[in-house]
């Protein structure tokens, strides 16, 4: 498959999209490759085996939880099978698990749970963080134009700034990103990197697919934030610099996706 081939969609519907071959077997109908990535970008397969698994769910429940694993990268010119098996249909509680498979290997398994409404059992969230408005921060096209710009920097930090834009420019990503903190210094000492995203063009999505539009930005800034956090350069050569990122593992709870 080319590069023009490898134009991210600018509608996140087009991105989540799988096609429904049978009862509980669904075809991605698109799949996309980062620049520079092994393979295709890991938030578009959560996303798809999400929206897979919400279609052999009644509608009258919620996404609980989820947990999944990458086990194998996966290619942009042959689509991915999911495989839904109906673990468990209870009263208040439905278990499923997916299987997303290319050439006839598993590539990515994801465990999912959802829930009935219970609106009268005790929940928690995390105090929300004394963050700028997203109208006052900007886009991460803006900030990537003043760095690259920069006679300052180190040439080859500004070249990576440089291709980021380019990247940012050229795919039409349907996800609008900025940063609202970096380097924030929390009240237990740990460090934190905080963004506001949001889904470009949106069209109207019920509650269910709403959620599947998270765990496609579950996979953004995620691992670059953890690198950060641990000290290891970007660009250069050497044991404390970043060689290759690979997405591993996802938790969501309840909470987390209201």
């Amino acid at each position: 498959m080319s590069e023009l081939d490898q134009v991210e969609h600018d509608q996140i519907s087009t991105s989540l999209e799988v096609e429904h071959l049978d009862v509980n077997l669904f075809r991605s109908k698109s799949l996309w490759l980062p620049r520079r990535a092994r393979g295709v970008f890991g938030g578009q397969v959560i996303s798809q085996a999400l929206v897979s698994a919400t279609n052999c769910v009644n509608p009258a429940f919620g996404l609980h939880s989820l947990h999944c694993y990458f086990l194998l990268s996966a290619s942009p010119s042959t689509p991915i099978i999911y495989h839904v098996d109906r673990v468990r249909q209870g009263r208040t509680y439905t278990t499923l698990f997916v299987r997303a498979v290319q050439g006839g290997r598993t590539i990515f398994v994801l465990m999912c749970s959802f829930q009935k409404p219970e609106p009268w059992q005790p929940s928690h969230q995390w105090p929300m963080p004394d963050v700028l408005k997203p109208e006052d921060c900007e886009l991460e096209e803006t900030r990537y134009i003043e760095v690259s710009k920069s006679t300052t920097l180190p040439p080859a930090f500004r070249k990576g700034y440089e291709e980021a834009l380019a990247l940012k420019q050229s795919t039409r990503s349907p996800i609008a990103v900025k940063r609202a903190g970096e380097h924030v210094i929390q009240v237990d000492g740990t460090v934190a990197y905080m963004y506001w995203m949001q889904a470009r063009h949106i069209p109207k999505y019920e509650a269910p697919f709403q959620k599947c539009i998270l765990s496609y930005i579950s996979d953004m800034h995620l691992i670059s934030s953890a690198s950060k956090i641990l000290g290891l350069k970007t660009f250069g050569k050497g044991p404390d610099t970043v060689s290759m990122n690979v997405s591993e593992f996802r938790v969501f709870d309840d909470n987390s996706l209201e």
